[in-house]
């Protein structure tokens, strides 16, 4: 059978392409052939599907135009139309309030306010009470936040300090800080519903098709890894679709690295906080991270194919793409509605009581001697809460990441019950001192502090979209695993390989930004270098596979 395989590694190579793909390409051509001599058509040009195609599906230009496409898409969402509307949502709707009309008046009497406070005779009129703020509803159409009116409402009742506390801190500003995001998520959203509703979804994945063939998997794994931008349940239960176990159980382990709506609101508020409030300025961040997703799945499934559990033949990738056409205006909402209901569920269930628990673990803890809830007057009482505890006892696993510091070390173990519960605890602690009002860039200043630099900003965001998604995820990835083992293997991978990607972000990062090397540089290295080690190894079951293909062929 020798020859055999030298012819077929001879037509791969003349064809540049696997032999799987030049046997169905061979069918189609065939059915062509039967069907232009059996059926006459009246003459006429290429249809516009056709030349459309030769354009996005060209096997140097498609997967360039695809990059091109899900950056706009991202522009689109993430800072033009959908920041507009999540500013409003964060500052107005959950904030102190909105200012419709008169904003340049306003801004200009602040300035003169603020002006007029450095100076002592502005500070004595202003402790006197004749000197005032100024008040937005004097300057046009203002309506005040959530947090105003409902604050207003338990003085009006007596509520106890704890219980404003409990609602106005946890539940409001927790939940508020999740819901602030849905409009940038409805944008997303109803992109890509256009997208896979005109057809070119599906050129997509016949597109990464072939690239994914070469690293071990098949096309039909970009279907999971595409709803994955949406929520992980779903991709998770996608993967029914693909019929070899071993691909299948490998596309569980690794769609979710794909950033789903859930992270998305977590790159905007880290870069956004960053830049001072200026989301403007990162909205290449979420794009980038999205192909970060895409280019970890390729090289985990580029290791884990040189492991006899995971090696084999990819199966062969067969689809039908449809004639481009308009979506309708009901398919794309439906679409979005699909993928942002189960967001707002989860803010409205896994996100309220996670609000609840984080502000108990917030808000109670230990000061001379005594556990109880914390009295706020007292200076930093924050370092004295049981969330600070939890955060320092960890802080050393995370240090060599960059973010040894206990806020952010509490907010991504919040992420493991739900990705969304990041964002609450970093709106949570961001609140918490009197200093840190609803402004974004006063909010985007507390976070920046928690970060040494850009590298550790990174290499955050890095762990928290590789390791393992959120309960409701990983539930599923239970369920369809359908094997203890599997299930636990493929948690401890996506949490071992998240550390790893993340030590090697911060460490060669920062070094790269003039810090001096350590041993965590030589840890970074050393993994970066395993991992080319695993990246370039030669396959030793290449020649099991010949031996099945050749049985297969005789």
């Amino acid at each position: 059978h020798q020859h055999i395989e030298a012819d077929i590694k001879a037509a791969e190579e003349e064809l540049d392409d696997d032999a799987e793909s030049i046997i169905t390409n061979e069918r189609y051509d065939n059915i062509t052939e039967v069907c232009d001599a059996c059926v006459r058509k009246s003459p006429k040009t290429m249809t516009t599907t056709q030349k459309i195609d030769r354009v996005v599906t060209n096997r140097i230009l498609g997967i360039p135009i695809f990059i091109v496409i899900m950056f706009l898409v991202y522009y689109i969402s993430v800072s033009t139309v959908g920041t507009i509307v999540t500013d409003w949502a964060n500052d107005g709707l959950f904030g102190d309030g909105w200012l419709y009309t008169g904003t340049e008046q306003y801004e200009a009497a602040v300035e003169e306010f603020e002006g007029i406070l450095e100076t002592d005779e502005g500070v004595a009129a202003f402790e006197a009470g004749e000197l005032e703020e100024p008040d937005p509803a004097d300057y046009g159409f203002y309506h005040v936040g959530v947090p105003v009116v409902v604050g207003g409402w338990l003085e009006s009742i007596g509520a106890a300090p704890w219980v404003q506390s409990l609602v106005l801190d946890g539940i409001i500003a927790g939940v508020g800080a999740v819901i602030g995001f849905i409009p940038q998520l409805i944008v997303l959203f109803i992109l890509l519903g256009f997208l896979e509703g005109c057809g070119y979804m599906a050129r997509v994945a016949f597109i990464m098709d072939r690239v994914f063939r070469r690293f071990g998997l098949s096309g039909k794994s970009f279907i999971p890894m595409l709803i994955a931008s949406g929520c992980g349940v779903p991709a998770v239960m996608a993967t029914k679709t693909i019929e070899n176990e071993k691909d299948r159980r490998m596309t569980i382990m690794t769609t979710t690295m794909i950033p789903c709506g859930a992270k998305l609101p977590i790159i905007a508020l880290v870069f956004g906080a960053l830049a001072g409030g200026d989301y403007e300025a990162t909205w290449w961040v979420a794009p980038v991270f999205y192909f970060l997703g895409l280019f970890a799945i390729i090289l985990s499934c580029i290791i884990l194919k040189k492991f006899r559990a995971f090696s084999g033949e990819v199966a062969p990738f067969i689809m039908e793409l449809p004639q481009y056409h308009l979506p309708t205006v009901k398919n794309v909402l439906l679409s979005m509605w699909e993928r942002v209901r189960s967001y707002v569920v989860k803010a409205g269930t896994i996100i309220f009581l996670s609000s609840m628990v984080i502000w108990f673990l917030l808000n109670f803890g230990f000061y001379e001697g005594s556990f109880g809830l914390l009295d706020p007057e007292v200076d930093d009482y924050i370092q004295y809460s049981l969330m600070a505890g939890l955060g320092n006892l960890l802080a050393w696993i995370f240090a060599p990441l960059g973010f040894g510091s206990w806020q952010p070390v509490a907010a991504s173990i919040s992420g493991f019950s739900a990705k969304e519960a990041i964002v609450t605890t970093m709106g949570v602690l961001a609140n918490v001192d009197e200093s840190m009002v609803e402004e974004t860039a006063v909010v985007g200043a507390a976070i920046q502090s928690w970060f040494p630099n850009v590298a550790a900003a990174f290499s955050f965001l890095v762990f928290n979209l590789l390791d393992s998604p959120c309960l409701a995820a990983i539930a599923t990835m239970a369920q369809q695993m359908q094997s203890r083992k599997w299930f636990w293997f493929a948690v401890l991978y996506q949490n071992v390989f998240a550390y790893g990607v993340s030590l090697c972000v911060y460490q060669l990062g920062s070094v790269i930004l003039g810090a001096p090397v350590g041993l965590g540089t030589a840890a970074a290295a050393l993994i970066l270098l395993f991992l080319l080690y695993m990246l370039f190894r030669r396959d030793p079951y290449k020649n099991m596979k010949k031996a099945v293909r050749r049985s297969v062929t005789a």
